[in-house]
Order: structure tokens, then sequence, then C-alpha cells
């Protein structure tokens, strides 16, 4: 299977940076081909331009969204793979849906009626939230946070969700915790 990483985290010695290279030693183990594209690495230019909103009307992207359309063209499953910041995606990784999920590539509409475009292709996203999954279930944000990424982000492009993963008080997490997260992100793809 072709596996893509999208993965969103400035630092390399972080929590998020073990759980990517757990999944891709992993994945490669098994014999799963995999590419990882480190957006801080890359130096992603996560704005949406003036120039990028008149070219994708037009069908045109610039050279480095193209290369990452090519990348999930090719995978079969894509893991995106950052921390909860401000109950939301990182500015990098919201600016690489903003330009690389441009329309015509992972959405169209037809006759008015919005259409998927990656269909066929799955999608686990892994989150770590130094907020306790109990807070958040409290005062809804659970459900917010699933609706405004797993609905209006993967489903709407027409992914197939196979996980959501949120880690829960990952900036005090123990070793027991973080070995727990790794054999659940693990068996999710064996």
């Amino acid at each position: 299977m072709k596996h893509l990483i999208i993965y969103a985290h400035p630092n390399p010695g972080s929590l998020n940076a073990q759980l990517k290279q757990t999944l891709e030693v992993h994945l490669r183990q098994h014999n799963h081909e995999v590419i990882i594209r480190d957006l801080y690495a890359l130096n992603f230019n996560p704005v949406l331009s003036r120039q990028d909103i008149e070219g994708q009307r037009k069908g045109l992207v610039a050279d480095d969204v193209q290369q990452e359309q090519r990348y999930i063209t090719w995978a079969d499953c894509v893991t995106f793979i950052h921390p909860i910041w401000w109950t939301g995606l990182p500015a990098i990784a919201k600016g690489y849906i903003d330009r690389v999920f441009s329309y015509g590539f992972a959405y169209r509409y037809d006759q008015g009626v919005q259409k998927g475009l990656l269909k066929g292709k799955q999608a686990v996203i892994i989150n770590t939230q130094g907020k306790s999954s109990k807070h958040y279930q409290s005062i809804g944000m659970d459900k917010a946070l699933s609706l405004t990424s797993d609905t209006g982000i993967y489903n709407y492009c027409g992914f197939t969700r196979k996980q959501h993963f949120f880690f829960e008080k990952a900036d005090r997490a123990g070793s027991a915790d973080i070995d727990q997260w790794k054999d659940q992100i693990c068996r999710i793809f064996s």
C-alpha cells in the first residue's frame, strides 16, 4: 500500500515527531511504500494568495502545489500528523489544505452539488492536544473538532476516514501513555 504522511510540527524532538517516526518504521517493516512531507522542513508556503485563487479557477496551480497534489494522487492512504493548537490545525497545515486541496483537484461542484474528488483514498488523522478529552467533551469541543476537520475537510474532499486519534494531555504524557498511543497507531495499519 502507498502511504503519504503529511506532518506539521516545528520541533524535530516533539511527541508528534515520535509518532511520525513510529508510523514510518511500522509501515516500512510491513513493506508499505512511504513518503513523508514534513511541512516545516520543506518550508511549505501556507499563504493562499490571490494568484493561487485566480489560478485554481482556471485549473492552474503553483509548482509547489502541483507537486503535493501528485503525492496525494499517488497515495492510497494519507495520514495527517499535527497538534491541535488554538482548537485547530497549525497554520502551516491549514495553509496546506487551503492551497493543495484546491477546486478541481480535491472537490468540485456538479450542477451546484459538491463532489469530493479524492474518493477511494483513506485518511488517518493523528492529533495531540493539551486539554483532556473529558474537558473537550464538556464544552462540545470534541464534536467541533471532528466536524471541522473530519466532515469539513476530509469527508468533503471524498476521503474515507479510517481513524482520527485525539491523544490528550500530550504535554504531560508519560512513557506508558506514549507507548500505548504508538501501539494504537500501529494496530490501525496492521
